[in-house]
């Protein structure tokens, strides 16, 4: 296995993005050219700033196109001709997702550009860069990467085309795609490149896909083909079962699937990178601060994660919705106390405008620091997709301890006023630690406090692989209680996600009942939004589940109707919302929960509520 050496390197102050920077470090060409869908910030939160300074660590020249006009090829010729090759992404966020709201509606604003201006990415950037890098030199491999080409390695439902799409290796015609915690295998590609290999013959990296002809491949899975998955729901749910199945790196094994005459194979997922990896990753030595060539625009994503720093990567939760399994997997991987504290010290020395105030010690979720399998033989055969559902594993491990520790030397450097937490918490494991309730409202909560329940009534709750809202009612009792303890005036912000496969009109009749008497009032709200691979999204297109061994039918509320009825139900207060929360309980046969009541809905007066609230659920 390559391990991550990272020696030591002439460092640029930014990595060129354009021929005059090249020169003026003594540049005719460079190694390897990152073609991003995102402004380009120098830190390690923002992935083809990581990509490129850990290449640049290991001896390669890189430079960054970002933003590129895709009208033409004449953007992807700027830095001349790479060396080795392109290395391609649609950015930190799937390049649709980022788009188009879950209606389907072209958004407004871009969080990844320049004074959020909307407009500057293509849908599926992925393919249109690929395919202008071609144009640009058509004999330059191209390396695919990033959470786009990630979620659609294999052939999958497109929410925003309705229809089966091919994997996307071969529709962007590039040579290799690389998956999930991509910087052991994109260094080894560059390495192999720099000793004249194709990456189109690099056919033995783990985290990558490539095209075969039809043929055996040993100790590999046949998937359905993507004709068979595109006519018949039943073997994409089972080709979905099958390619979640194989998600433990420790026990998977490579995946064909047909496309016609090629054969798309995906290797086994990237083993977990070390805490001694992970720190010379985020120890790099990068600028953070955007390029220069920005001035002072804002750029909305690198002012919510400035001053942030992120701890961990994965998740275990293996929720049905979310991607970050798919992509950064079930394995979490920490990184150490000191490398932490060591990027904290770099904040205050270096970065314009830090207070002492930390506004995140977190990542895809906020406390799972240092949780795994107790013992690395259970982890080497585990096939479970989830550790904490429908309960948790006997074998995880919950201490909070390492975590809390680090809260600690945090929060007690000298300088640091505060260290808030806003990555999502999931509350079932903070339930094992009450010292960590404790401490966390105590110390890390400036005000308001995220979890995510998502629903209140065990069929969707099912479906969405979450814990009962008993769980979610435990935890807010055992925090308010910590918070009071603390004498701080602290609240929870629940989300709730509307129209998720397996909720029905009654389920969100239910949701918004209890909403009502809890005193919650839903500012902003998330309607179930079917990104590629994901579980529920192959229950939304296929109206069955894959974890059932008889793929279960699952009722999915489908039609922009239907889907408005939901989210009416969870913004229940809303006036705008009560003649069409009136049409649904007719329709439903519910007359008499129309009005203003503590019960009823759809009144166009002023709503009834507890004179007491449990929560607040503002959403920002």
């Amino acid at each position: 296995m390559l391990e991550l050496i990272c020696v030591p390197a002439m460092t640029a102050p930014f990595l060129p993005m354009t021929k005059a920077e090249m020169n003026q470090l003594g540049w005719e060409t460079v190694d390897i050219v990152l073609v991003t869908g995102d402004a380009y910030i120098d830190h390690p939160s923002f992935g083809a700033a990581l990509i490129g300074r850990l290449l640049e660590a290991e001896g390669f020249t890189v430079g960054i196109i970002a933003q590129p006009d895709w009208n033409s090829a004449e953007d992807f010729k700027k830095l001349g001709k790479p060396n080795l090759f392109f290395g391609v992404t649609a950015g930190n966020m799937d390049s649709m997702v980022n788009r188009y709201t879950s209606e389907k509606r072209i958004r407004s604003d871009d969080a990844y550009t320049p004074d959020g201006k909307a407009g500057m990415r293509p849908d599926r950037a992925a393919n249109v860069y690929a395919q202008r890098c071609r144009e640009a030199f058509k004999d330059v491999p191209i390396v695919l990467g990033g959470i786009e080409a990630s979620l659609r390695r294999l052939a999958h439902f497109d929410y925003w085309s309705e229809k089966v799409r091919r994997s996307i290796l071969p529709d962007a015609k590039a040579d290799l795609l690389v998956y999930g915690n991509a910087e052991r295998a994109i260094v080894e590609i560059a390495k192999r490149a720099q000793a004249g290999e194709h990456p189109r013959q690099m056919r033995d990296i783990r985290g990558t896909v490539y095209l075969s002809p039809i043929q055996e491949i040993p100790n590999s899975i046949r998937l359905p083909s993507f004709e068979e998955v595109s006519k018949d729901p039943r073997n994409y749910a089972l080709a979905s079962r099958r390619m979640h199945q194989e998600s433990n790196p420790h026990n998977a094994k490579t995946l064909a699937q047909p496309h016609g005459d090629k054969l798309v194979v995906v290797n086994p997922p990237p083993l977990p990178l070390s805490s001694p990896e992970l720190d010379r990753i985020y120890e790099l030595p990068y600028a953070r601060a955007p390029h220069p060539s920005y001035g002072n625009a804002r750029i909305p994503a690198w002012e919510m994660i400035r001053f942030s720093i992120n701890i961990l990567r994965g998740c275990f939760g293996g929720c049905s919705f979310c991607s970050i399994t798919e992509h950064e997997g079930r394995i979490v991987q920490s990184r150490s106390e000191g490398s932490v504290l060591r990027e904290i010290e770099q904040m205050q020395a270096r970065m314009k405008g830090f207070t002492g105030v930390i506004s995140d010690l977190g990542g895809p979720t906020a406390n799972m620091y240092r949780l795994g399998c107790k013992e690395d033989r259970i982890l080497a055969i585990c096939k479970r997709l989830s550790c904490v559902h429908p309960t948790i594993c006997k074998n995880l491990i919950t201490d909070h301890g390492p975590l809390l520790s680090l809260y600690r030397q945090a929060r007690n450097r000298p300088g640091i006023k505060k260290v808030l937490i806003a990555s999502g918490l999931r509350y079932d494991l903070a339930l094992e630690c009450p010292d960590y309730i404790d401490e966390l409202a105590a110390h890390h909560v400036g005000g308001y406090l995220k979890v995510a329940p998502e629903h209140t009534e065990a069929g969707p709750l099912a479906h969405m692989m979450k814990p009962g809202v008993s769980v979610y009612e435990k935890f807010q009792a055992r925090f308010l209680s910590a918070a009071r303890k603390a004498g701080k005036p602290l609240y929870l912000i629940p989300y709730f996600i509307a129209a998720h496969p397996g909720t029905t009109d009654q389920d969100m009749l239910k949701l918004a009942l209890w909403l009502k008497r809890h005193g919650l009032k839903l500012d902003q709200v998330q309607t179930f939004l079917p990104s590629p691979m994901s579980l529920a999204t192959a229950m939304y297109h296929t109206g069955l589940n894959p974890l059932t061994p008889d793929l279960k039918p699952v009722y999915v509320p489908k039609g922009g109707r239907q889907r408005r009825i939901h989210k009416a139900f969870l913004r229940w207060h809303d006036p705008e919302n009560a003649h069409l929360l009136k049409e649904a309980l007719i329709g439903m046969g519910r007359k008499e929960l129309i009005g203003n009541g503590i019960n009823q809905l759809g009144g166009l007066g002023t709503a009834a509520l507890p004179k007491k609230r449990l929560t607040d659920c503002k959403r920002k």
